[in-house]
């Protein structure tokens, strides 16, 4: 398995690409493409793998993917179809320069917040009002509907998906091991991760594999493997209020509750308790 370049279905005679996923899955593979990517999730959860960083996403969340960042949406097998309306553009899409037009200018920003990929985090409802319109919009109703989401989106709060920028196409055999080792993460995080074993499915030395993950990544493995456990343990926060925080940690692949208790509070700035109490306070 790879990390697939991805070639966006384009109709010859439209500028912009809508998506729209009713399934069971997300689409499964590791991927890029050189298109900026803007996605709302109408329906599902699970966890979005990103450049070197792992988010938790659910009904509503609206993100922006930068252009050519490695990136899959693992959704939770619930027996229940996954939504997910998708505009896949350039900037270039309507034109060489269009964006520099004078006119355009409140809007000329995107393109260099754009880069590392954001989630959104404030007006999220006007937002999804137009993004629903999309897919059976004309084709001059769906460029008004892309300028009116721009402007809105530069104006709003967000939050950066990654530091780590991809600015081309990852090399194949990259594109394999990073592919292998995302895989054997997700599926294996609850438990106990050996390195000897990651560096064997990797094909490396762990010394070797060390340094590859952290320069592709900016990250050490187990950096990236705590940041899947502490997003996997958010999840359950909302989802399972009837859990303790010890069985949530348990479950999120970690032996100790002070350790989980350390590492929550380092990478969320909160302590798991009170971290729950935020959520259900915001329900």
């Amino acid at each position: 398995m790879k990390i697939q370049s991805f070639h966006v279905a384009q109709h010859p005679n439209e500028n912009l690409t809508v998506q729209v996923i009713n399934s069971i899955d997300f689409y499964q593979h590791l991927h890029q493409h050189k298109e900026l990517q803007l996605s709302i999730v109408v329906k599902g959860k699970g966890k979005l793998l990103i450049g070197d960083s792992v988010h938790y996403f659910k009904d509503n969340d609206i993100f922006v993917i930068g252009a050519n960042s490695p990136h899959l949406f693992k959704n939770d097998r619930d027996k229940k179809n996954v939504q997910m309306i998708s505009l896949f553009f350039t900037k270039d899409t309507l034109g060489h320069g269009f964006f520099d037009l004078p006119d355009l200018e409140e809007i000329r920003p995107f393109f260099l917040i754009a880069q590392n990929g954001f989630q959104l985090l404030s007006d999220k409802n006007s937002i999804k009002k137009l993004m629903l319109q999309l897919p059976d919009s004309s084709k001059l109703s769906r460029l008004v509907l892309f300028l009116q989401l721009l402007s809105i989106i530069c104006k709003a709060k967000r939050k950066s998906l990654t530091t780590f920028v991809y600015p081309k196409e990852t090399k194949l055999i990259v594109g394999e091991r990073l592919q292998v080792v995302f895989d054997y993460a997700l599926h294996n995080f609850q438990g106990e991760v050996k390195l000897d074993t990651i560096a064997k499915l990797a094909f490396m030395t762990p010394n070797a594999f060390c340094k590859f993950f952290k320069q592709r990544t900016n990250k050490t493995f187990f950096q990236f493997l705590i940041e899947l456990r502490i997003e996997h343990a958010s999840q359950l926060l909302l989802s399972e209020k009837y859990y303790s925080i010890a069985q949530i940690a348990e479950l999120s692949g970690f032996k100790s509750i002070s350790n989980f208790n350390k590492k929550f509070k380092t990478h969320k700035g909160i302590v798991a308790s009170k971290y729950r109490q935020s959520l259900f306070q915001r329900v």
